[in-house]
């Protein structure tokens, strides 16, 4: 039993060492074609970087106008303070915007709906510290207001100021913003359109509006539209897309009516809202009544409507007195359209009023005044 028992231990360990001879000789095996192809192996470098000669100027001069703006213009971050809870906790929405430094006191000029409503207002300026600022004016009418820096550092650079009046239809424009909170960024398109109306609020819409296909996104409001001479010639507000990303029709408020109402936001923190001095028959009423244009419920004494004969309707004959249904030879089919032509020429311009009374039309010119809110 001793002699059979130990036989077993020794061919046992015999197998054992078979089996770790096998293992080698596979692992050998395995590694040779390893072994020959790390010897085949060449000795590898970087490759040189071609060279290449200066940039083509289309691409120089964009890259000029980058450099030269992209100091001008604003993130802008806002901070609203809710209260929200049984307890009324407080609650911090957070937001973003672009803007641009309009002057070397520290005004920086962006849209009302990038503000509106917010408890701490931030600014960044050409990727520097964010410098907190106050809003100090805001026109919902045209989507504008100013906000100014609490501290203003040295060497601001205000943005240069061009003209909305003298664009044509597929020239180049630019948009630098900061979309989805991504600063300093820059898009190229064109001028799709002019002379587009954008609704703001109370039956207001701004007139003369700019479209183009530079992308602009959720980010961009506030931020500047500028010629291919670097100088803006309006402020990205609004894009229309079924996604709420760029699709390629973006929407900018010209910078002549830009230059009009910023210095008023900043004198006296609102914009100047124009006006002949008459109250007008609610829009919805007169749709309803079928009625294409202005139906006048009261002219104002001592107005330029009043001194020029404009007759308002009587509730008791049924008299529509004068209707208005057109402004410096634009057609005007609701209240929406009145107020956008006033808005384009401004207080203190005067207007040709196509007006219909007992079916006759008359053209009168009457003053722009500035009215109450």
């Amino acid at each position: 039993m001793f002699r059979l028992f130990t036989t077993r231990k020794v061919l046992v360990a015999a197998s054992g060492h078979l089996l770790l001879v096998h293992a080698l000789w596979a692992l050998l095996a395995a590694a040779a074609p390893c072994a020959e192809a790390a010897a085949a192996r060449e000795h590898a470098e970087p490759r040189n970087v071609s060279p290449r000669g200066p940039l083509l100027p289309p691409e120089q001069a964009m890259v000029s106008l980058f450099e030269n703006a992209a100091p001008s213009v604003a993130y802008i971050t806002t901070e609203v303070i809710r209260s929200a809870g049984f307890f009324g906790a407080a609650e911090v929405a957070r937001g973003a915007g672009s803007g641009f430094v309009w002057d070397g006191s520290g005004h920086i000029v962006t849209n009302n709906h990038v503000v509106e409503g917010a408890s701490h207002v931030y600014v960044q300026l050409d990727a520097g510290e964010a410098i907190e600022a106050r809003v100090i004016g805001a026109s919902p009418e045209y989507d504008l207001a100013v906000i100014k820096l609490l501290h203003i550092p040295r060497h601001l650079r205000p943005i240069e100021l061009g003209t909305s009046g003298e664009l044509k239809i597929g020239q180049s424009v630019y948009a630098i913003g900061n979309p989805y909170g991504l600063q300093r960024t820059l898009t190229h398109g064109i001028v799709s359109a002019l002379d587009r109306e954008l609704p703001t609020s109370n039956e207001r819409e701004i007139g003369g509006v700019i479209q183009t296909d530079a992308a602009i996104n959720p980010g961009n409001s506030g931020g500047p539209l500028l010629d291919s001479a670097g100088r803006l010639i309006g402020v990205n507000t609004a894009i229309r897309s079924e996604s709420g990303g760029s699709a390629g029709i973006g929407f900018a408020i010209p910078v002549d009516l830009v230059n009009r109402v910023v210095p008023s936001l900043i004198s006296r923190g609102r914009a100047p809202l124009p006006g002949i001095g008459i109250t007008p028959v609610r829009p919805d009423m007169v749709e309803r009544a079928g009625i294409a244009g202005v139906v006048i419920a009261e002219v104002r004494r001592g107005t330029p409507a009043a001194e020029v004969g404009l007759r308002a309707m009587n509730p008791k004959t049924g008299d529509l007195g004068d209707v208005i249904i057109g402004v410096n030879g634009k057609r005007v089919e609701a209240l929406s359209d009145f107020v956008a032509e006033l808005g384009r020429t401004g207080v203190d311009s005067v207007v040709e009023l196509t007006v219909l009374r007992d079916d006759r039309e008359r053209k009168v010119r009457v003053k722009v005044i500035e009215v109450g809110r």
